[in-house]
């Protein structure tokens, strides 16, 4: 890559020291071949964390340990001391970033680029947007590079526990954000994180929120034919031969 646009990478934390330093890894090395800042926001870890926080120190533009509110909580606080010219990603400890766009350049203020995430059971997470990011929350933040620009302010609403980075998502689409599809651009999502945890009464009330009672009946509807579909054809009669 050979790109003048800035990057910033937020990792938020706490009590992950098993897993923290393959994410840092992943970072620092891409250092070397594009504009990119790190910032680790550290809940308060009790687990060493902060000892290998330390360790990479001046590989890392930013970070902090103290008490915060939550995930979401931490994330603001990341957006908020990241550069105001950069695009920001965030990732989690034991996410790992593979791979960049190599047009960084290309991209305008308002444009929010999209990437694959490979998941921890071997499979690909197949990002969407357009209608689907009205139905479920089809981007995952590993590899979604967001321009500050976009929304200079706050960006997670905390009254949400599970989904405020979907909620966010849906708020820069409804915005006017571009969406833009790189195939460059690669991340590992480490598993077991917050998004694994389902709260489709979450969801539901983001979608509701951003979109309306006619996008929640759609999403209801959708759900509802996941479930009943695969029932439907175990019930099909087997022809005779």
């Amino acid at each position: 890559m050979n790109s003048a646009a800035r990057i910033s990478v937020i990792t938020v934390i706490l009590n992950a020291a098993s897993h923290l330093e393959e994410t840092i890894q992943s970072v620092i090395e891409k250092k070397t071949t594009v504009d990119l800042d790190y910032l680790i926001i550290d809940g308060g870890s009790t687990d060493g964390s902060v000892d290998i926080i330390r360790s990479y120190a001046g590989q890392i533009s930013y970070w902090v340990s103290e008490r915060d509110s939550g995930i979401y909580d931490a994330m603001n606080k990341g957006w908020a001391a990241a550069s105001a010219d950069s695009f920001i990603l965030f990732l989690g400890a034991g996410d790992r970033l593979v791979a960049l766009p190599d047009n960084m350049d290309d991209y305008a203020l308002n444009d929010v680029v999209y990437g694959n995430v490979l998941m921890g059971n071997n499979s690909v997470f197949t990002a969407r947007t357009g209608f689907h990011l009205k139905l479920y929350n089809s981007l995952h933040h590993q590899a979604l590079l967001v321009n500050k620009a976009c929304h200079p302010g706050v960006p997670f609403n905390t009254s949400y526990r599970r989904y405020a980075d979907f909620d966010f998502n849906q708020r820069l689409m409804k915005s006017g954000a571009r969406f833009i599809y790189s195939p460059q651009f690669i991340a590992y999502a480490h598993p077991g994180g917050l998004s694994d945890q389902h709260c489709f009464s979450e969801s539901l009330r983001i979608i509701r929120n951003n979109y309306g009672i006619f996008w929640v009946l759609v999403a209801l509807g959708g759900r509802t034919a996941m479930k009943i579909f695969p029932l439907l054809k175990k019930l099909r009669p087997v022809r005779d031969v």
